[in-house]
C-alpha cells in the first residue's frame, strides 16, 4: 500500500524510461510515513495530522534558522570549497599519476647515488673530500711539522750565544725530522721539511767548522764541537782508519793548520821587512847598516814563538780528542782486511809542520849576522823541537840540514851542547818529571 501511495505521489518520468522498478531508489523514511498514513483513521488525518505537520515544519524552520545564524560562515566556506573541489580533484589525480611515474626513476637515481658515492668505493670526489676532512682534523699537527725547519734554523742561528743548549736542541729537532722521514718516506710535505732540515744542518756544519778555526780554541770547546760534528756529519767519522778520528781528525788538523797559517800570515809586515833586509844584504854585502839582520831576527823570533805554541796545542789537542786505539782494537781492525787500513792523519801532520819551520829558517836565518841573536834563535828552535818531542815530534836532528853558512857549524854545535846541558840540569832539578819547557829568556838568565 505504501508503495502504491509513493508511486502516485511520485510518478515515473520519461528520463527513467517508464520503468516501474524504482524500489532501489525509494526513500525508506517516506515509505514509513506512508505506511503510517495508511493505518491511520480518516478523521485523524483531517485534523490532528495536519496540525502535527504544521508544527514539525515550523520546528524544522526554526532549527534551520538557528543553524544558519550559528554556522553560516562554515557553510558558505564549505560550499565554496566544495565548488573548488571539482577542479582540485583532477589536478590531484594528475599530480598523483606524475608522482607514481617519477618514483621508479627517483629510486633508480637513489640506488645509483648510493652505489657511486659509497664509503668503501673509490671516487675522486670522495677522495678529495676525505683528504680535505683529514687536513682539517690534522691542521695543527701539520702546522707543527711546517714549523720544524724554522725552529731548526733559529736554534742554529742563535747557537753562537748559547751553543751548548741551542746546538743540542737543533740536533734533537733534526733527529725528529729524520724519524718523520723514515715513517713517511713518500710524503711530499715531509720530504720538503727534510730538505730544509738538510740545508740547516749544512749551515750548522759550516758554523762548527768555523768554530774549529777559532784562534783561541780550548780543549773543552773542541771536544764539544767534534761531538756535534759526529752527529751532524757521521760519514766523516769513518771507522776504516787506524785512529779514532777518521775524517773528523783530518778535518780538525786542516782547520787548525788554517788557523796557524792565518796567525803566521799576520806577521806579513815583519816578513816584508825581513825580505827587504835580505835583498839589501845581497846587494850590499859589506854594508854595516844591514849586517845584523835585526828585522829578520824580530820576524823569526815571533814566527817561532807562534809556531811552538800552536803546533804543541794542535797535536796535544788532537791526541786528547782522538785517542789512539788500543792494541786489541788495532789488531781486530787489522785482522779484518789489512788492505783497507789508512794511516792516521797525525802521522804526516808533524812532518808538514816541521817542513814549514825549516823552510822559513832556511830562507831567513842566514840573514841574521849577529851571533848572540842567532844563538838565541837557535836555542828557541831547540826548545820548540823539545816541546814537540814531548808529543813524539822531536825534529832537533833535522835542524842540522839547515844551511846557515860554513862559519855557523861550530856555533850550532855549541848551542846544541849548551841546550842539552841545560835540559839535563832542569831534569835533575825537577826529579825527572817534565813540568814544562823553559823559555829562551830563562836560559839566558
Amino acid at each position: 500500500m505504501a508503495d502504491l501511495f509513493h508511486d502516485l505521489l511520485n510518478p515515473p518520468s520519461l528520463a527513467d524510461g517508464g520503468s516501474r522498478d524504482r524500489a532501489p531508489h525509494t526513500d525508506p523514511v517516506a515509505l514509513e510515513y506512508l505506511s503510517l498514513l495508511a493505518s491511520t483513521h480518516l478523521s485523524q488525518l483531517d485534523g490532528p495530522e495536519q496540525q502535527s505537520l504544521t508544527q514539525s515544519s515550523h520546528s524544522v524552520l526554526l532549527s534551520l534558522q538557528a543553524l544558519s545564524k550559528r554556522a553560516h560562515r562554515s557553510i558558505i566556506s564549505s560550499a565554496a570549497n566544495h565548488a573548488n573541489l571539482r577542479a582540485a580533484l583532477p589536478a590531484l589525480a594528475t599530480s598523483t599519476n606524475d608522482l607514481a611515474h617519477a618514483i621508479p626513476k627517483l629510486d633508480n637515481e637513489a640506488v645509483h647515488f648510493s652505489t657511486t658515492y659509497h664509503k668503501s668505493g673509490d671516487h675522486d670526489a670522495l677522495n678529495a673530500r676525505k683528504k680535505a676532512l683529514l687536513l682539517s682534523r690534522n691542521v695543527e699537527r701539520l702546522v707543527d711539522v711546517l714549523d720544524l725547519p724554522t725552529l731548526l734554523s733559529t736554534a742554529i742561528s742563535t747557537g753562537s750565544a748559547a751553543p751548548a743548549a741551542n746546538y743540542a736542541s737543533a740536533l734533537d729537532l733534526n733527529s725528529h725530522i729524520r724519524r718523520l722521514h723514515g715513517f713517511y718516506p713518500d710524503s711530499s710535505l715531509v720530504m720538503s721539511v727534510s730538505a730544509q732540515a738538510d740545508e740547516a744542518m749544512q749551515a750548522m756544519a759550516k758554523n762548527l767548522i768555523t768554530g774549529l778555526r777559532a784562534p783561541g780554541l780550548k780543549l773543552a770547546s773542541a771536544l764539544r764541537t767534534i761531538s756535534w760534528l759526529r752527529r751532524v756529519v757521521p760519514e766523516l767519522d769513518s771507522a776504516g782508519t787506524t785512529d779514532n778520528g777518521g775524517g773528523l781528525g783530518a778535518l780538525f788538523l786542516v782547520c787548525r793548520l788554517s788557523t796557524l797559517t792565518n796567525m803566521l800570515a799576520a806577521l806579513e809586515p815583519l816578513r816584508e821587512l825581513a825580505e827587504q833586509e835580505t835583498i839589501r844584504q845581497r846587494q850590499n854585502p859589506g854594508g854595516a847598516a844591514w849586517s845584523g839582520g835585526q828585522q829578520t831576527e824580530r820576524y823569526l823570533k815571533r814566527y817561532i814563538e807562534i809556531f811552538r805554541e800552536q803546533s804543541f796545542a794542535i797535536i796535544s789537542m788532537f791526541r786528547s780528542i782522538f785517542p789512539a786505539p788500543t792494541n786489541g782494537s788495532a789488531s781486530r781492525a787489522g785482522g779484518a782486511d789489512p788492505l783497507q787500513l789508512i794511516p792516521s792523519a797525525l802521522s804526516t801532520f808533524p812532518i808538514h809542520l816541521i817542513e814549514m819551520l825549516t823552510e822559513t829558517l832556511r830562507i831567513y836565518l842566514p840573514a841574521v849576522k849577529d851571533r848572540p841573536s842567532r844563538d838565541s834563535l837557535l836555542t828557541q828552535v831547540l826548545y820548540c823541537a823539545g816541546s814537540l818531542g814531548r808529543l813524539g815530534g822531536d825534529f832537533g836532528v833535522l835542524l842540522a840540514t839547515v844551511d846557515m853558512g860554513e862559519e855557523a857549524d861550530d856555533e850550532w854545535v855549541e848551542v846544541v851542547k849548551r841546550h842539552r846541558l841545560m835540559a839535563g840540569r832542569l831534569e835533575s832539578i825537577v826529579g825527572g818529571k817534565d813540568r814544562g819547557t823553559p823559555t829562551p829568556e830563562v836560559v839566558k838568565a
